[in-house]
């Protein structure tokens, strides 16, 4: 297991140009990996080949429309990763379900190298085609540029190193932890400085954030530094999974008649947590309970039996609001919808006849001629599916596939042993084809673009960030006293 822990510098760093060293932005089992061809096909196909492909085994999809969408790029989701799944139905129908999408996504330490000249890999696709548009030209600031993390040190870091190479200029590199009570980044009429090692604050003209716990606690809503994704896009449901289940309902309305649509398990939004063992037992017993702010597998909750949910019932939370899903596991113990049930397709079986839940996250980019797949990894969960529950199963053992584990420092391990590469050893093991890699980038770019509309919904004509209409679409009062929306 590699430890991220939190760092004991109070104060940002300078990264310089020509300071990149793959060995520390890469685990080590991807550093030396070879991509597997299918996955190294998948990602160069063109726009024009996805599409044929994908609309002659889906015959009913608007051909016209799905270039349209991925021809999209976003405006304020510009750099978005989903987590999907690989589900059956007892019939033997197999698809791509979204369980989330997030709007700081890790991947880079975690994909091969698609091509070995090209050291920096996906950092630089990154950098070239999403990032430095986007910081190059700021009208309203001036100042340097800063990379601010509260996790994942070995990709926020590359990515530092990278826009430092690419920029062809130095770049802060600012720990800014949510509990901080002196962080070396502030805010000073509506533009993010930084202080550096010598205590000298810095001005900041624009700014690539990897902030995932409650992000919106420091960064504004409104400010004169460029920021990459800016925090809408994680209001909008990026880092809100009550919101993005709006936002993906609102946009299959949208779709409606076009043959594409969002698929995600069954979603009840906005409840209290009275209510959540009517919901469990609506279910069927089996249920995923999330508190619809939470990431790197922290507050999800996964329930199969009466000795999980009191456990729930017994535990206290800070918001008020929470989801209830449909719970996707063995054929015999999955939640019970109006569709019926989905099941896990599992890893191939290993050489005991075990089977895996596993994931896979499709992580894409935003660049002028839309939204393309940057990298592709899997994960698995920690103990093998089993057919059926014994009474007091730990199912989230079973069904968390999240490689992140939080300490009570407040520092991270992963678990980069469940890590599934897309090379020519762990592919094959994943049991997914050309077909479910093209089903899960359309899934990605579909629920992408819905986040990316919504968030352009919440501001008005005049720039000015709606309130009230995302009080409307959730009513937590906990969080929306969080909410920084001005600097």
């Amino acid at each position: 297991m590699q430890v991220s822990s939190p760092t004991v510098l109070k104060n940002s760093s300078l990264i310089q140009p020509d300071t990149f060293e793959p060995e520390k932005h890469w685990y080590p089992k991807a550093l030396n990996a070879t991509i597997h061809p299918m996955v190294n096909f998948f990602l160069n196909l063109s726009e024009e080949r996805i599409v044929k492909r994908y609309c002659h085994l889906h015959p009913t999809v608007d051909r016209e429309k799905l270039h349209e969408l991925l021809a999209t790029p976003t405006k304020y989701f510009q750099w978005a990763g989903a987590d999907l799944i690989n589900v059956t139905t007892a019939g033997g129908k197999r698809q791509m379900v979204v369980i989330e999408n997030n709007s700081c996504p890790s991947g880079q330490k975690s994909m091969p190298l698609r091509d070995d000249n090209l050291e920096q890999g996906g950092y630089r696709w990154l950098v070239e085609k999403t990032i430095a548009p986007r910081l190059k030209t700021n009208r309203y600031a001036k100042g340097g540029i800063a990379v601010l993390y509260d996790k994942n040190e070995m990709e926020a870091s590359g990515y530092a190193a990278a826009i430092a190479d690419y920029m062809k200029e130095p770049v802060h590199y600012v720990p800014f932890y949510q509990d901080d009570e002196d962080p070396p980044a502030r805010w000073v009429d509506g533009l993010l400085e930084v202080r550096d090692e010598e205590g000298t604050w810095h001005p900041i003209r624009g700014a690539f954030r990897y902030l995932t716990q409650r992000p919106w606690t420091r960064l504004p809503l409104h400010s004169k530094t460029r920021i990459v994704n800016p925090i809408v896009a994680c209001l909008a449901g990026g880092r809100n999974k009550s919101v993005a289940a709006k936002a993906y309902d609102f946009y299959n309305g949208e779709l409606e008649g076009t043959g594409l649509s969002i698929r995600t398990p069954e979603t009840i939004r906005d409840i209290s947590k009275a209510e959540i063992p009517l919901w469990v037992r609506h279910f069927g017993g089996q249920a995923v309970v999330k508190i619809p702010y939470s990431n790197a597998g922290q507050g999800v909750f996964t329930i199969v039996n009466e000795h999980e949910l009191e456990a729930f019932m017994a535990m206290e939370f800070s918001y008020e609001r929470f989801i209830v899903q449909s719970l996707i596991g063995n054929y015999e113990w999955s939640s019970t919808t109006k569709s019926g049930r989905l099941y896990h397709v599992g890893t191939i079986p290993n050489a005991k006849g075990e089977t895996y839940v596993c994931d896979v996250r499709v992580m894409l980019s935003s660049t002028p001629t839309g939204l393309r797949p940057i990298s592709v990894y899997g994960r698995r969960a920690a103990k093998p599916l089993a057919d059926s529950l014994l009474e007091n199963a730990d199912s989230w053992e079973m069904l968390g596939t999240n490689l992140s584990v939080k300490q009570d420092d407040g520092s991270f391990v992963s678990d980069s042993g469940r890590l599934m590469l897309m090379d020519r050893r762990d592919f094959n093991k994943l049991g997914i084809s050309l077909d479910d890699l093209i089903e899960g980038y359309i899934q990605t770019v579909l629920s992408t673009l819905a986040i990316d509309r919504l968030a352009q919904q919440l501001y008005n004509s005049q720039g000015k960030f709606r309130k009230k209409l995302f009080k409307s679409l959730n009513d937590d009062q906990s969080l929306i006293d969080e909410i920084m929306v001005s600097s």
